[in-house]
């Protein structure tokens, strides 16, 4: 049953075009009470009458207005409320101070042609960097989401490279950890003023996948190992990788960086939590 008493939390927001030509929206919605989702559609009339920043993710809403299925798990929206507003992400200040603790680590590589590398491409897109999300939905969805999932990774792994009786390349695991999401910086669009997060469709028609992107990056500048760190880095096909690390006789560095990748990313919804209470995730 319907009640405009519910609080329903942004999971997920899009736009997209009718076959008439107009445009549509689609809003995924999860209840407060017992997480149950919702799935809306908002005419092209509705998206323009309300506020963009209505749909952003860990926003608190509330119904005031719509068309229910029998199921009421598919609804038509006319008209929302805003509860809570969630935070977009990292503000400038912190962008800057993320940036830098994250660029600090290239210190702790020794090799000078990876170290190089590094900080030419991080200068040359420290803007795009800077914003990026680590996702859309699963994990850092937010404003400067990327950095921060970035730098869990290579603390994750510097804590673990030492508890191994197996020694890694240092150098080799840290900047794969590093790089291993960097096509991220392309394949998301995000709006700083709503905090929207977007796929950008020039980087579909012409990329795969971020991983697809690492993976060519690297090996374009000779670092074949950490190509092909990247490449096994999702785990399964199914889930996007290039290397299924279901197969025989694998390098023990694979399963490194995807276990990295993994603990960072599970624990990558606590990091939106404490941002959308307004807690700094550093501290």
């Amino acid at each position: 049953m319907f009640s405009t008493e519910v609080t329903y939390e942004v999971v997920l927001f899009s736009v997209g075009d009718t076959k008439a030509g107009t445009k549509m929206g689609k809003l995924q919605l999860k209840d407060t009470t017992n997480d149950s989702l919702l799935n809306c559609i908002l005419w092209e009339e509705t998206l323009n009458r309300l506020d963009s920043k209505l749909f952003r993710p860990g926003n608190l809403v509330r119904i005031v207005s719509a068309s229910f299925n029998e199921k009421f798990n598919n609804c038509l929206v006319s008209s929302l409320e805003l509860i809570k507003e969630a935070k977009a992400g990292l503000d400038a200040k912190e962008r800057d101070e993320t940036f830098r603790k994250l660029v600090g680590y290239f210190d702790k590589i020794n090799d000078e042609k990876i170290k190089n590398f590094l900080n030419n491409f991080f200068e040359e897109h420290k803007e795009q960097i800077k914003i990026s999300p680590a996702a859309k939905v699963m994990h850092h969805n937010y404003i400067g989401g990327l950095m921060v999932h970035t730098i869990e990774c290579v603390d994750f792994a510097e804590k673990n490279l030492e508890l191994f009786t197996l020694k890694l390349n240092k150098d080799v695991m840290l900047a794969a950890c590093i790089l291993h999401d960097i096509g991220k910086i392309f394949e998301y669009t995000v709006d700083l003023e709503t905090g929207l997060i977007d796929y950008d469709e020039n980087f579909r028609n012409e990329w795969i996948s971020h991983s697809q992107y690492g993976f060519s990056l690297c090996m374009m500048n000779g670092f074949k190992r950490i190509a092909k760190m990247i490449a096994a880095h999702h785990g399964r096909e199914e889930w996007g990788a290039i290397i299924d690390l279901d197969q025989k006789d694998l390098e023990p560095e694979l399963y490194f960086l995807h276990l990295m990748d993994n603990l960072s990313a599970k624990f990558g919804r606590v990091n939106v939590a404490m941002i959308e209470r307004g807690l700094n995730w550093q501290n």
